[in-house]
């Protein structure tokens, strides 16, 4: 069994008390022991780091991931690629995600039926580098719902597959538990900029959101829901959704339910998506237009809003900004964790709490996210001090090494 240890460390364990000088050992994939920096800690054989004083802390786990999305321009590009060149580009990104200080993630939908699947496995088996993953199947939408990119006259690919009606949904939902997806995601809510079906609008029926969450129920998977309007986050509370992405425009009777239910709930609000497309969207022919860009901004106005409110609430609120697209790519996801503190009222140590505490509990696995003896040793050594600049986990010369599963994954030196 190989043994770590990481000497003049201050770990921030991910509890939410204050960081604290140890050294910490690790052996096999777990925490063995924390103990005071004056008494030594270590094993024969066991590599010895110094962190000089440096900050060592949980991994980062991100609550919307979309490895397959390759920092596309326009999501017809997902459609577009061969599903062998896919499958190679999505591992590209598992590895810029782990370099970046992801060691887990929770996908929010592959663009491929089996493409998350097979990255899982690769990964599982030390093919490739890359972060635990829970998958999730394509987006499943309706005929003009996000996602469906189909004209008249072409028949063009995206990255979600339309069904209609509860038993085309029941049928496909059967069908991603078959390939062994960890989660069902649909697409309740229209979408910002979608012009058949703006993100106020709910587009799937209760008899067709509760076909998919019926089959997971049978099955022991989640489900997650692409939804924006009111009308859409009641709908899925009430059937049984577990995850509920962007549910920015909530009302206060959605915010009720969301509240009455926010022990089996998360909320991850996608912010980094909004924030990156208002900055740079106009560089990649995205949010040009005026209109365009008062819509994103009188909807970024209402996810501070609603997300300030949910907090307050208790309700779990995860970072997790949508990361893929060439305006927000992978490998960006840590500016969420600066979002939540700038504009959602997080204090640096609670945004944190909710990229490693709360999203080991989004991973349904409570042996994640904290640096405690007898956890899985997924740890970031990070340059200085990230409660008095968040922004620190967004440099990746910042992150001086990275361990998932106790081994070192990557390591710049002290």
């Amino acid at each position: 069994m190989h043994s770590l240890v990481f000497k003049n460390v201050q770990v921030l364990d991910g509890t939410g008390a204050p960081p604290f000088p140890a050294q910490v050992l690790l052996e096999g994939k777990r925490i063995a022991a924390i103990s005071p920096n004056a008494t030594p800690l270590g094993v024969d054989g066991a590599r010895v780091i110094d962190g000089s004083g440096h900050t060592l802390m949980p991994g980062l786990i991100e609550s919307h991931a979309h490895l397959s999305f390759t920092d596309i321009k326009v999501s017809t590009e997902l459609g577009n690629t061969p599903p062998e060149e896919h499958t190679l580009r999505a591992s590209a990104c598992a590895r810029t995600l782990l370099e970046h200080g992801f060691t887990s993630c929770v996908s929010a939908a592959s663009a491929k039926p089996r493409l998350d699947v097979a990255v899982r496995g690769a990964i599982d088996a030390g093919e490739i580098p890359g972060p635990r993953l829970l998958t999730a199947s394509p987006e499943l939408t309706v005929t003009s719902g996000l996602g469906d990119a189909r004209l008249s006259h072409i028949y063009q690919e995206s990255f979600a597959v339309v069904r209609d009606g509860a038993e085309g949904f029941r049928r496909y939902a059967r069908e991603m538990c078959r390939e062994r997806v960890d989660t069902l995601k649909i697409n309740p809510s229209g979408d910002t900029l979608l012009p058949r079906a703006r993100s106020a609008q709910t587009v799937m029926t209760p008899a067709e959101v509760a076909a998919v969450c019926n089959v997971a129920r049978a099955h022991g998977r989640r489900v997650a829901a692409h939804a924006r309007s009111a009308e859409s986050v009641k709908l899925c509370v009430r059937h049984g959704v577990q995850i509920i992405y962007h549910a920015n425009l909530a009302d206060e009777e959605a915010c009720d339910v969301l509240e009455a239910h926010k022990d089996s709930v998360f909320v991850a609000p996608t912010i980094g998506w909004i924030v990156s497309i208002l900055e740079r969207g106009p560089d990649f022919g995205r949010a040009c237009e005026a209109q365009e860009r008062r819509t994103l901004e009188s909807e970024l106005e209402a996810t501070v809003k609603t997300m300030r409110a949910l907090k307050h609430r208790g309700v779990r609120v995860l970072p997790g900004g949508d990361y893929g697209f060439a305006w927000n790519p992978n490998g960006s996801n840590a500016r969420d964790l600066e979002h939540f503190v700038k504009l959602l009222g997080f204090s640096p140590m609670e945004a944190i709490m909710a990229a490693t505490r709360f999203g080991a509990q989004l991973m349904m696995n409570e042996q994640l996210g904290q640096v405690r003896p007898g956890y899985l040793a997924d740890l970031l050594l990070v340059r200085g001090d990230p409660l008095e600049d968040v922004r620190i986990l967004q440099d990746k010369e910042c992150l001086l090494a990275v361990v998932k599963d106790g081994v070192l994954c990557s390591y710049r030196g002290t």
